[in-house]
C-alpha cells in the first residue's frame, strides 16, 4: 500500500493506493488545533482500516506535513499538487488552480511536470477561509452560500481584505440587501481573485482545473470560466490533489 497524507491549514486528507494505483481508501478531516493531533488521528483511522504501517511507504504533504513523524518523505505541495492533478485529471498539460483553506496557488503544468508557480499566501481573502468567515456572517454553511449565490447578483465586494469585506457584508444586510445577492459578491470576489493569478501563468489555450475545497462549488467553477473566457474543470476527488500526487510519488519512488 502506498499512502499519500495531506495536512492543510483546514482539512486533512488522505488516500491509500495499491500498486496498480487503484483507490483503496481516502477519508478527510478538520485539523483542527494541532497537525500533530490530526497526524495521529490519521494513524489511527488507517490502522483501524487494517493499514499495516510496516509495509507501507508513506509520503506528506502540505501544511502540517512536517508534523507527520511516521512519513518516510515530506514533501512540497506544489509538487503532490500538479502530480495528483495530472492523475485525476489525466493531462499533461494544465493550468492548475488550487483553492486552499489559507493560499491560493496557481500551477503550469507542461508534459507532466511543474514548469511555474504563483501562490497568494498574503492574505486570506479568496480563500476557503474567506468563504467560511462571510458564510458565518450570513448564518449559512459555506455549501450553503455557494448554492445560494448561483440565484444572485448585481453586487460587488469592493474590498481586497478579509476583515474589511467582512464589514462590507454585514453592511450590505444591515440595508437590507438581499442575501442570495451577497453571496454572489462573494463568490464573485473569490473568482476574480483567482483569476488575477491565473491570468498571470495563462499564455496558451490549455485546460484549466480546480482543486481544493472549494472544488465542490459549481457557481465558483463556472464564474471562474466567464472570466476567463473558458472552461474550468474539475471532479469529485479534486479535493484531493494533494494526498492523491504525495500517494503516487510514494509509489513511483519504490520502483
Amino acid at each position: 500500500m502506498f499512502i499519500g497524507i495531506d495536512i492543510g491549514s483546514t482539512c486533512a486528507k488522505t488516500v491509500v493506493l495499491d500498486k496498480d494505483k487503484n483507490l483503496i481508501l481516502k477519508f478527510v478531516q478538520p485539523t483542527g488545533f494541532s497537525s500533530v493531533d490530526t497526524a495521529d488521528l490519521i494513524k489511527e483511522k488507517l490502522i483501524s482500516n487494517g493499514i499495516k504501517f510496516d509495509e507501507n511507504h508513506i509520503f506528506a504533504t502540505g501544511y502540517g506535513r512536517v508534523a507527520v513523524p511516521y512519513a518516510k518523505k515530506k514533501i512540497t505541495e506544489i509538487t503532490c499538487h500538479a502530480r495528483g492533478a495530472v492523475h485525476l485529471f489525466n493531462d499533461d498539460n494544465m493550468l492548475l488552480l488550487d483553492i486552499g483553506g489559507q493560499d491560493t496557488k496557481v500551477i503550469s503544468i507542461e508534459d507532466g511536470q511543474v514548469r511555474d508557480f504563483l501562490m497568494n499566501d498574503k492574505c486570506s481573502a479568496g480563500t476557503g477561509r474567506f468563504l467560511e468567515i462571510m458564510s458565518n456572517s450570513l448564518a449559512l454553511r459555506p455549501v450553503e452560500l455557494c448554492d445560494l449565490a448561483s440565484k444572485g447578483g448585481g453586487v460587488k465586494i469592493s474590498s481586497m481584505c478579509t476583515v474589511f469585506a467582512e464589514s462590507e457584508v454585514i453592511s450590505l444586510v444591515a440595508k437590507g440587501e438581499k442575501k442570495e445577492n451577497i453571496a454572489f459578491a462573494v463568490v464573485d470576489s473569490i473568482a476574480d481573485k483567482a483569476v488575477t493569478l491565473c491570468r498571470k501563468l495563462l499564455k496558451d489555450s490549455r485546460n484549466i482545473y480546480l482543486t481544493g475545497g472549494l472544488c465542490n462549488c459549481p457557481f465558483l467553477l463556472e464564474r471562474i470560466g466567464d472570466k476567463l473566457n473558458t472552461k474550468v474543470s474539475s471532479c469529485v476527488e479534486a479535493q484531493f490533489a494533494g494526498a492523491f500526487g504525495a500517494s503516487l510519488l510514494s509509489l513511483e519512488k519504490s520502483a
